[in-house]
């Protein structure tokens, strides 16, 4: 079973950036499509990011478009999202996903890591 781990969360203030990276296992890494999403307290999950296995695909939501940047390395297992220009209304969890198929849909994700809190101070 695949295990997905995120980390990098955090306190920041408004305007300033952090990365998050989510582990994963398994040897077939660089064939999974990798997908980032976020839940707010009273709100639904959220798409935020993906990526295709190859990194050459990435898709964005509108809330983050040219702020927030999706990256792999498929050498490390890794996932990377780097963020720029919080605002307070990116406080949330943040959750890495991997699917089949590059999507938006997060009922598309099949396996999903733990979460990790990023909270941005206005």
């Amino acid at each position: 079973q695949v295990q997905l781990v995120e980390s990098g969360g955090g306190l920041v203030q408004a305007g300033g950036p952090l990365r998050l990276s989510c582990a994963v296992s398994g040897r077939t890494f660089g064939y999974y499509v990798m997908g980032w999403f976020r839940q707010a307290p009273g709100k639904e999950r959220e798409f935020v990011a993906t990526i295709n296995g190859s990194g050459g695909y990435k898709d964005y939501g509108e809330p983050v478009r040219g702020r927030f940047t999706i990256s792999r390395d498929n050498a490390k297992n890794t996932v990377y999202l780097q963020m720029n220009s919080l605002k307070p209304e990116d406080t949330a969890v943040y959750y890495c996903a991997k699917a089949s198929i590059v999507t938006t849909t997060s009922s598309r994700y099949d396996s999903w890591g733990q979460g990790t809190q990023v909270t941005v101070s206005s």
